[in-house]
């Protein structure tokens, strides 16, 4: 069955929990439609939702559609916006990031020509200095090689704010996961496009703007977060003799490391019903970084 028709052009989808200040400075910068999934906030930001959805329908904007799942589904959330996408062509951004003008219709453009792209990664510009995130040096360098039949670079990994995806070929994964729930969760749906046969490619003139937000956790909370995630990634989705060595190294380091895998050792048994066989792709990949 030929798969249905979409929409032109793309859509945001933002997934967002307590961040009514944010989402004032941002939502207004979003020249696409906007789908916002709200994580069960407790400020503002229906009110917010709602005084955007008015402005754009009074401006004769993209419209603004709100999804509330009435919890916290994490990153999961986004599950849910890309599902509800009209278009082919999904635009991720959190409520402290949102898009360069012009870049959403080149990201239409790249994946119209390219059908075998799954994940564009865009140039990131960080905070009110607009300053490069050093992860687009490392992309732009092609570690990873390139291939003809993509726009960009080989990429081995992306930063959801920063990221627009083919809709169909992200819910064939599964999109992001509850066991990982959020914080690096971008690596397992990588892992399973790259096993899929998909392209996931940087571009660097389709760009991101990202003002982290200063409601976020502190550094050290976040490092044993995507510690702990980066555990469960490996036991759903790595030979079980590279998760079991990571997850005794982690132990023996001690310190943020020893914290992530004891917060890890609690989903793994989740993390192994959603195993699924080891990737040759994948772990060629992983092999150039050692």
């Amino acid at each position: 069955m030929p798969a249905p028709e979409r929409a032109p052009g793309a859509t945001v989808v933002v997934a967002t929990r307590d961040r009514a200040a944010d989402l004032r400075v941002t939502l207004p910068r979003h020249a696409a439609e906007v789908v916002v999934v709200d994580n069960g906030s407790t400020d503002d930001t229906p009110a917010v939702l709602a005084a955007e959805a008015a402005r754009r329908r009074a401006a004769g904007e993209p419209g603004l559609r709100t999804l509330r799942p009435g919890q916290n589904l994490g990153a999961t959330a986004r599950n849910l916006g890309v599902a509800a996408a009209r278009t082919e062509v999904v635009a991720f951004a959190d409520d402290d990031s949102w898009w360069a003008p012009g870049s959403l219709q080149r990201a239409e453009q790249l994946f119209a020509e390219h059908p075998r792209l799954a994940v564009l990664a865009a140039r990131t510009l960080v905070g009110p200095a607009e300053e490069l995130d050093p992860v687009c040096l490392d992309m732009a360098s092609a570690p990873w090689g390139r291939a003809p039949d993509l726009p960009g670079p080989h990429v081995t990994g992306f930063v959801a704010c920063a990221t627009v995806v083919r809709r169909d070929a992200f819910l064939a994964t599964g999109g992001f996961d509850r066991v990982v729930h959020f914080g690096g969760e971008e690596e397992r749906v990588t892992y399973d496009l790259l096993a899929a046969g998909w392209g996931l490619a940087y571009v660097d003139d389709v760009v991101a703007h990202h003002h982290p937000s200063p409601s976020r956790g502190t550094a050290q909370q976040r490092r044993e977060l995507l510690q702990r995630n980066a555990l469960l990634t490996a036991w759903m989705r790595r030979p079980l003799r590279v998760a079991a060595r990571s997850t005794v190294g982690s132990f023996l380091a001690g310190g943020e490391a020893r914290r992530g895998a004891l917060a890890a050792v609690p989903r793994v048994p989740a993390a192994l019903r959603q195993r699924r066989g080891t990737s040759p792709v994948v772990e060629e990949r992983l092999a150039v970084r050692g």
